[in-house]
């Protein structure tokens, strides 16, 4: 089955999503990073669609959804509410989750917090959100305020063509050029004078507010489901080893790979992912249930 697009509409807002593999297989939710979009999924999704009915979502503010109503901001926890709602409005009761840096952040939390919906969680480079020390909580709040009363004021930048803008996002990310075409072909807008992003501004702002390491912790510490984590090597300096072994000891049922590669494994080098996540799925399917 070919990929196609889809619109869901939840009640707020409508989000759009990319499609991939039959309806009656195995459902799979896939969640993309930050400032990143559905095509963050289109060179792994063909290589699971075989045993799964992928959903890749494009967050509210990203890709070609909705952005927020004005007034409002982007919460890392109104993103959960966001993925329940999107499964609700496609009817399923129960899913798989697979999560990208922001995108593995929001499906952790939510797995955290509904383990009746999730059946398996699968995170490329993140296990829990970027955490704070309670000692910057102030200085987050007083940068966030002072962003929110001048962005009003930030222009948009503008690109003369797509080769522009697919330029801007290999400096910005390391990415390759395959890479970063997908990401921008579906991330632009036509505006006077040429393309920009379609993302929503106000996602660049610093957030009002982060949990510290000992909250990510605790959540980590709810997870029922069975966890496959992937991690880029070398590691990103966001997510040093230490902090992350912290985190892995946490969860009660968890598998960890490292694989050769850049903080988008999955975009830049899908096969060792897909073959990965289809060893986790079938260890998972052939284990014993205990009654």
């Amino acid at each position: 089955m070919l990929a196609h697009d889809v619109n869901i509409v939840l009640p707020d807002l409508n989000l759009a999503a990319r499609v991939w593999g039959d309806p009656s297989l195995p459902p799979l939710l896939a969640l993309h990073g930050w400032l990143d979009n559905a095509a963050s999924f289109e060179r792994l999704a063909p290589l699971l669609c075989e045993q799964f009915h992928i959903v890749a979502l494009d967050f509210p503010g990203h890709g070609r959804s909705d952005w927020r109503a004005p007034g409002a901001w982007y919460h890392h926890v109104d993103y959960a509410g966001d993925v329940l709602a999107a499964a609700d409005a496609l009817g399923w009761k129960r899913f798989d989750l697979l999560g990208h840096s922001l995108g593995g952040g929001v499906a952790t939390a939510l797995t955290a917090a509904c383990p009746q919906r999730i059946n398996r969680l699968i995170l490329i480079e993140a296990l829990g959100v970027i955490a704070s020390a309670p000692e910057k909580a102030l200085s987050h709040l007083q940068g966030a305020l002072a962003d929110r009363a001048s962005y009003r004021n930030k222009a948009l930048r503008v690109f003369a063509n797509q080769d522009a803008a697919i330029a801007a996002r290999m400096q910005a990310n390391g990415l390759s050029r395959e890479a970063a075409s997908l990401l921008v072909t579906r991330g632009l807008k036509v505006v006077p004078g040429g393309f920009s992003w379609s993302s929503d501004p106000r996602l660049t702002l610093n957030s009002a507010q982060r949990f510290s390491e000992d909250q990510v912790l605790a959540f980590l510490r709810g997870l029922r489901a069975p966890t496959l984590l992937m991690l880029a090597q070398p590691e990103a300096p966001y997510l040093p080893r230490e902090t992350m072994e912290r985190r892995i000891a946490q969860v009660a049922d968890i598998r960890v790979l490292r694989l050769p590669g850049s903080h988008h494994l999955h975009l830049e080098d899908p096969q060792p992912v897909a073959e990965a996540i289809l060893d986790f799925v079938k260890l998972e399917s052939d284990a014993p249930t205990l009654l």
